[in-house]
């Protein structure tokens, strides 16, 4: 007679969360990420630079000088690149943690193979979001390298604004996942499009947030991009202050509730 040996049912401890090997999740992205056009991933780089080259120079030499949220007065490219540079990090966070994630939730069956193994919940969620920064970080230091090619970081603080853009990605990345998971159908990821185009225009992207009246400002400042965008403009320009400490804090706590939620959802999924 053969022995059937039972698998134990994960319990909820640490244990059942967490096996301390997100990179196991990472590795497998880059292995895959082999085969993958890199047009797509191109793509998303040239985007930010395309509209810094049309707005910044072509509608930059209208505008003239800008005045920050700092009271630094800086050409319209040197205000609108940092606001691209926090644009181009949430697009490639964005895009590897919804619609990458949601094919392999859905349709590729990927996470509850993964969960079969030693990993936990929190292990994917972590590593997926880890992917998805490098992808981030990929877009920020190349768009970083054409700013400074075209004199756009004005101050040696501005080298700060890679760990920054790693910090917005992260946190879009989180949040990403964590919405994503209870997507059901590819009409639901259009309400992630939904909601970036808002951010992306009106997040002080292109013009200083003090051309609203004072209720959409408020608005404006819930946005996520908004702090984004104001914590690289400042290390970009050199006008620091303690008011940035907010906006790292605003990630930070972004980062907690997106892993918070994508750790409890997975484990809903696939473990109870």
């Amino acid at each position: 007679m053969t022995a059937q040996i039972e698998v134990p049912r994960r319990a909820g401890s640490v244990r059942a969360l967490w096996a301390g090997n997100p990179w196991a999740v990472v590795q497998r992205g880059l292995i895959a990420a082999r085969s993958s056009s890199w047009i797509v991933v191109l793509s998303g780089f040239f985007e930010p630079v395309f509209y810094l080259a049309s707005m910044g120079i072509g509608l930059g030499s209208l505008v003239g000088d800008v005045a920050t949220s700092q009271g630094v007065t800086v050409s319209y490219a040197a205000f609108i690149a940092p606001a691209l540079l926090a644009v181009s990090a949430m697009n490639g966070a964005i895009y590897d943690s919804t619609w990458n994630v949601f094919f392999r939730l859905n349709h590729g069956r990927l996470y509850e193979g993964m969960l079969a193994t030693s990993l936990g919940p929190l292990d994917v969620g972590l590593g997926e979001i880890m992917y998805a920064l490098l992808r981030g970080l990929l877009y920020a230091s190349g768009f970083m390298i054409i700013m400074q090619i075209m004199g756009l970081n004005l101050a040696p603080t501005a080298v700060l604004a890679i760990p920054a853009v790693l910090l917005i990605a992260f946190g879009f990345a989180a949040c990403g996942m964590a919405v994503t998971s209870y997507m059901k159908t590819f009409q639901h990821m259009d309400w992630i499009n939904f909601v970036l185009l808002p951010m992306f225009l009106f997040s002080a992207t292109f013009y200083p947030i003090t051309v609203y009246p004072e209720w959409v400002q408020v608005i404006v400042k819930a946005f996520p991009l908004w702090h984004g965008v104001e914590l690289v403009r400042g290390l970009t320009t050199g006008a620091l202050s303690p008011g940035m400490l907010w906006h790292v804090l605003y990630y930070v706590v972004m980062i907690l509730i997106g892993l918070a939620f994508t750790t409890k959802r997975l484990r809903a999924l696939f473990l109870d």
